[in-house]
């Protein structure tokens, strides 16, 4: 039954997965389409066809491979500097430009002239090359908030988990014991207990965790606690003192090795699931994107540790890089966690959803082939033609994206490497979750 739920997890991902391609493609397709671009293909997959089908001018299918997708644009990159289409060179980086070139000529048609994607305005060609990445962050934004606001997280509550005996520092290699001179806690002495909901602190109202922590943190001396207790609400006289506890890194979570002296109450709040507002939705939502970027800027510094992982004795860490494979395998492992259907369903879409989101921050790279890099060539022809104008100047034409191709082909050489060896950790030593 186990094996049976791993691999209807697998197969929902992936059916996510076609979809967020799918769904990225689509933007490209849609725009360019709007501008007069003719599109003689719009595929999900790489590899043998399975499945397509002619409308129109444009032939849709599906591919074996779905690890990503494209559209093929008439014209994505302009003539040589001689007009011509398919002039030969002996030079290797000459002949990638060229071959480059070539390709997006192949399939030319009379009347397409006036049809190429290169001649389309420089703020024309940006909206069709943002347009894939940006049906992923409406995808993952969408999903993010249906999830956080109807299934809700799994998150720190107000309630009481345990209350502590006695006041140790964060710092101490065993928390959970008790020195011999150690104080008892002012939650201890006040009288607090496991499953108290804490609905004040001081006589400020604390409906969520985050508020009840910052106010315990920045309260010391004598206060009020207000809880609920067997339906009943009663006041407890704590004295909160300072004491060395976790620094938190302002997205929910702890900075780890790192403390702060703060005020101190001296109880673990309970676990639970709690649906979030719209505000409070967003506000997590913002700090999902933050630490996309950061873990994206911090990609380079992760391959020692996914080397070890992947070829040594390495412990595979929660944060690190994970592909299509690894993911896959996460969303198997979802289906068998011992937690309500509907929570698997929530992890699941939250699954779908930060694919979706480093989909759109990885492809806005400005680096060829990504997206980004096409817009990135555009905003600088634009600036380019500005520039020639304001000082009376030849226009200079289009930019030539294609002569970036050689650079095009070592950053693809870059991330094939990076993609096979995150494929070997995910295969050797994967990510799992709890």
């Amino acid at each position: 039954m186990t094996a049976l739920m791993t691999v209807l997890g697998i197969v929902v991902f992936v059916l996510g997965l076609l979809f967020s391609i799918a769904w990225h493609e689509l933007g490209h397709l849609s725009t360019a389409k709007l501008f007069g671009i003719r599109v003689p293909q719009y595929m999900v997959g790489f590899g043998p066809t399975i499945f397509s089908r002619k409308k129109g001018e444009t032939e849709y299918g599906v591919k074996a491979v779905p690890l990503g997708g494209y559209i093929r644009m008439i014209g994505m990159f302009p003539p040589g500097d001689d007009g011509k289409i398919t002039a030969r060179s002996t030079s290797p980086w000459r002949g990638m430009i060229e071959d480059a070139r070539s390709a997006a000529y192949e399939e030319l048609q009379p009347g397409d002239e006036k049809r190429l994607f290169y001649t389309r305005k420089p703020w024309k060609r940006v909206i069709v090359m943002f347009a894939g990445p940006f049906m992923n962050l409406v995808l993952a934004v969408v999903i993010f908030l249906g999830v956080m606001m109807t299934f809700g997280l799994n998150t720190e509550t107000t309630t009481v988990g345990s209350v502590q005996k006695c006041v140790v520092p964060a710092s101490a290699k065993d928390t959970d014991k008790c020195p011999k001179d150690a104080e008892e806690t002012p939650a201890n002495k006040a009288g607090l207990r496991a499953r108290d909901k804490i609905v004040a602190l001081g006589g400020v109202p604390t409906p969520d965790w985050p508020t009840l922590q910052k106010n315990i943190r920045k309260t010391t001396g004598a206060t009020t606690v207000t809880v609920e207790r067997d339906g009943k609400r009663m006041d407890l006289h704590a004295v909160l003192i300072k004491n060395e506890v976790a620094k938190t890194d302002g997205h929910g979570g702890y900075v780890e090795g790192e403390t702060v002296k703060a005020g101190f109450l001296g109880f673990t709040p309970a676990h639970g699931i709690v649906e979030q507002s719209f505000g409070q939705s967003v506000d997590r939502m913002g700090d999902m994107v933050e630490q996309g970027v950061d873990s994206l800027i911090a990609l380079p510094s992760k391959i020692p540790d996914l080397w070890d992982a992947a070829f040594g004795d390495g412990e595979r860490k929660a944060d690190s890089p994970m592909g299509v494979v690894g993911a896959a395998r996460v969303g198997g492992e979802i289906t068998t966690l011992d937690i309500p259907a509907s929570q698997q369903v929530a992890t699941m879409l939250f699954l779908v959803a930060g694919f979706n989101l480093s989909l759109f921050l990885f492809n806005m790279l400005p680096l060829l082939p990504l997206d980004g890099g096409h817009i990135a060539g555009a905003v600088w022809e634009s600036v380019r033609r500005h520039m020639a104008r304001l000082f009376r100047r030849p226009d200079p034409g289009p930019f030539d994206v294609a002569k970036l191709m050689p650079v095009a082909y070592v950053v693809a050489g870059i991330f094939i490497c990076f993609t096979l060896l995150v494929l070997v950790a995910d295969l050797v030593n994967p990510v799992r979750i709890t």
